[in-house]
């Protein structure tokens, strides 16, 4: 069975070692091969820094890749409206895929009205937003901001717009799970639990959770395998969905099927 992992990275986390987009480079696509990764989506920082590369330097390095995509990521801080229109014409190329938010990692609620050209945009275009929701990585983000009852909002003000909440939202998976339900538009992947040390009593309380969710929604069209890679190591990402004990169907939709339609590979 191919695989398509939704949320993967080419950034630097350690700001202490020297950064290497060609090294990362590799490293991603042993990840690919070793765990039959057939297609990867990169999805770009919302900063520009030694140690995250621009949307235009990943276009640069993957441009001969054809099974690496790319999301970008827009910040209402950091990107001009000249950005915004490079964004516009690579989405109308083909080169991206869709965009990303960063709540939480900026002071910005999914509604605020500098985020709307980007909703109106992959509306026009029919590709998804993704949210980033629940837990950071920074201890200086803002949870307010970052939590996935936030989604619903622009999910009802939006009808139209496919909008991705990552990471479930956890911590808050019951909040993305009544998200999931009631909307849908709304889509979520599972990346990014299992970003610092894990035990068996926390992989047995996510598969709970996971089942209850799809019971709950009985949307399994709308579940999406991804790892947060390099963050997170892709091993427990595995493990979880092995024992989520998914049907045939299903775990097709979960990882591959669902990623193929919304993102149009």
């Amino acid at each position: 069975m191919g695989i398509i992992d939704c949320h993967v990275h080419l950034n630097g986390y350690r700001e202490s070692e020297p950064f290497n987009i060609g090294s990362e480079l590799k490293k991603l696509l042993r990840y690919m091969n070793i765990c039959n990764v057939e297609v990867a989506v990169v999805l770009s920082s919302y900063k520009v820094t030694s140690h995250r590369p621009s949307v235009e330097g990943l276009l640069k390095t993957l441009e001969k890749y054809e099974n690496i995509k790319i999301v970008a990521g827009f910040s209402i801080e950091n990107h001009s409206f000249s950005d915004f229109l490079k964004f516009r014409g690579w989405l109308q190329k083909g080169k991206l895929i869709g965009l990303k938010i960063y709540c939480g990692y900026e002071p910005h609620y999914p509604s605020d009205k500098g985020y709307q050209k980007v909703y109106d945009l992959c509306v026009e275009l029919n590709v998804p937003v993704m949210v980033h929701c629940g837990d950071t990585y920074a201890s200086d983000a803002k949870l307010k901001y970052s939590h996935p009852i936030n989604v619903d909002e622009i999910a009802t003000d939006n009808p139209e717009l496919k909008i991705v909440i990552c990471h479930l939202g956890n911590p808050w998976i019951l909040d993305c799970q009544e998200v999931l339900y009631k909307n849908k538009n709304v889509y979520a992947d599972i990346s990014g639990l299992f970003s610092g040390p894990s035990d068996r009593y926390y992989e047995q309380r996510l598969v709970l959770k996971i089942r209850e969710l799809l019971s709950y929604t009985s949307k399994p069209h709308h579940l999406m395998f991804g790892t947060d890679w390099p963050i997170s190591d892709a091993k427990p990402c595995f493990r979880l969905v092995e024992k989520l004990n998914l049907s045939k169907r299903d775990l097709d939709l979960l990882m591959y099927d669902n990623a193929q339609k919304l993102f149009s590979l």
